[in-house]
């Protein structure tokens, strides 16, 4: 069974920094990519970062870039998200997710379609 188990929300000031946590289990994940994504109140579940298995490719929102980043720890199955000077529009729960990477997915690495593997998520609050 596979699961995906996202850690290390939680309530953080305005320009602070929060690192998430997805450890992977149930399958082999060699041939595929993960994806970070969140929804905040009221509105539609969004792209925020994905990287290949290997960690050769990764891709950003342009609305994170520069400020989170994604990175794999293959040897623990685990997908990281740091994120460093987090806005009170960052609030929002986050979700850990795999898709299979073919070229398909190149393509659109961000739409939510191609990964079929979703974590429970883990909120996160930024105040000001």
């Amino acid at each position: 069974q596979v699961q995906l188990v996202e850690s290390g929300g939680g309530l953080v000031q305005a320009g602070g920094s929060l690192r998430l946590s997805c450890a992977a289990s149930g399958r082999s994940f060699s041939n595929y990519a993960m994806g970070w994504f969140r929804q905040a109140p009221g509105k539609e579940r969004e792209f925020v970062a994905a990287i290949t298995w290997s960690g050769g490719s990764v891709f950003y929102a342009d609305s994170v870039k520069g400020r989170f980043t994604i990175s794999i720890n293959n040897a623990l199955n685990t997908v990281y998200l740091q994120m460093n000077s987090l806005k009170h529009e960052d609030t929002a729960v986050y979700y850990c997710a795999a898709a299979p990477s073919g070229s398909s997915w190149y393509g659109r690495p961000g739409h939510p379609y191609w990964y079929n593997y979703w974590g429970q998520g883990t909120q996160v609050t930024v105040f000001l």
